[in-house]
């Protein structure tokens, strides 16, 4: 049992596995002498900023107007902005929120710098390497036919008028290896533009601070495309990286079914609203004192678990505890920090687990609580 005394769900933060985090990757950032920033399509939770920027983290990659204001009111500077296609309406409130904006096309790169009004924004454009080792095709940008980037055939040898910076984004949870394979595709087939280039995003996807990710690696791999191009402001943008591991997700069971040799605790938190990724991707998470088990497997002390919508797909398992599991026992889903809040849905008028900081001395503290108005003003 934990010590969190809510009666509700939650996604509880680890403020010291945050940390860690936090000071890993910035130990990467000055060691490689590149900037590193957040990506906010994977962790938005700003009520835990104030840590980011103890720890030196002002600066976020936004993907949409809302995550660039954000960005702006709660870290207090100017974000890097990709989006697949901005519109001319909308184009003074993207300069007014981002410092840096990346075009998706060159036709979205031609009908929009001209409406450019502050000339301290500066602009890149997304390429296509052509290769990703994402192996699901729903995270997959490199397929062919993908709607991201431009590939080096439709490029001259110089960047278009009013371009100054590339940016690319191929991995997912990826290594400092497949990094390393991706720099030499893009130094090969964008040689001509990375000489008139001034800066590179090198996108997001870099897992620096799992267990087995070779973070020594990493900064050689970033020294040295520094040192062949000394002329390129270098940026990165991890998204899972920065909460990786540092938060988990706390259920209980509310009631267990057993039909055709198979045993499911029924839990009072969603797969599909509260861990989408793990049916999207898909993955099966790790669950804190239970041991993961093929879907098929049954067995002592074998259950599924399943979420608490009516879509039937809505569960996952299975796994194997050392007890027998009844009403009101915790399951503890770990590592779910990253990619959950920011996909959360309210399907079925499910409530949203609090928002809870579990502190560096061991206490609990509640950020933020779900009631029945914010169902009903998402739906208004």
């Amino acid at each position: 049992m934990t010590k969190y005394s809510f009666s509700k769900p939650a996604y509880i933060a680890e403020e010291t596995k945050l940390r860690k985090n936090l000071r890993l990757i910035r130990s990467v950032e000055q060691a490689a002498g590149v900037n590193i920033i957040i990506a906010f399509k994977a962790f938005a939770q700003w009520r835990l900023f104030p840590l980011f920027k103890e720890e030196g983290f002002i600066t976020a990659a936004v993907s949409s107007l809302n995550e660039a204001q954000l960005a702006f009111d709660e870290l207090g500077k100017k974000g890097h902005a990709f989006s697949p296609a901005y519109t001319p309406n909308d184009f003074p409130l993207w300069e007014r929120y981002a410092s840096h904006i990346t075009f998706n096309s060159l036709s979205q790169a031609e009908l929009l710098i001209p409406h450019a009004h502050n000339q301290q924004t500066h602009f890149s454009l997304r390429i296509n390497p052509g290769y990703s080792p994402v192996e699901t095709a729903l995270y997959n940008p490199a397929m062919p036919g993908s709607r991201f980037g431009v590939p080096s055939s439709e490029l001259m040898d110089e960047l278009p008028k009013g371009i100054d910076g590339l940016h690319f984004h191929v991995l997912c949870e990826g290594n400092s290896f497949q990094l390393e394979k991706v720099l030499l595709i893009v130094q090969r087939n964008f040689k001509a533009v990375l000489k008139s280039a001034k800066r590179i995003n090198l996108g997001g996807g870099h897992l620096m601070t799992h267990a087995n990710y070779n973070v020594e690696h990493l900064v050689d791999v970033l020294r040295a495309f520094q040192q062949k191009h000394p002329w390129l402001e270098i940026t990165l943008e991890p998204g899972s990286a920065f909460a990786w591991q540092a938060g988990y997700l706390l259920s209980h069971v509310v009631d267990i079914v057993q039909h055709d040799g198979i045993s499911t605790a029924i839990l009072d938190v969603s797969f599909t609203c509260h861990m989408p990724d793990c049916l999207e991707m898909p993955y099966q998470p790790k669950v804190r004192g239970a041991e993961s088990l093929p879907l098929e497997a049954t067995g002592k002390n074998v259950y599924r678990l399943g979420g608490n919508s009516c879509l039937s797909g809505d569960y996952m398992g299975s796994w194997q505890f050392n007890k027998p599991l009844k009403i009101g026992d915790e399951i503890i889903f770990e590592d779910m920090l990253h990619y959950t809040m920011v996909k959360t849905t309210m399907f079925n008028g499910i409530d949203h687990p609090n928002l809870v900081i579990e502190t560096s001395d061991g206490s609990f503290s509640l950020l933020r609580s779900y009631d029945y108005n914010d169902y009903k003003l998402r739906m208004s």
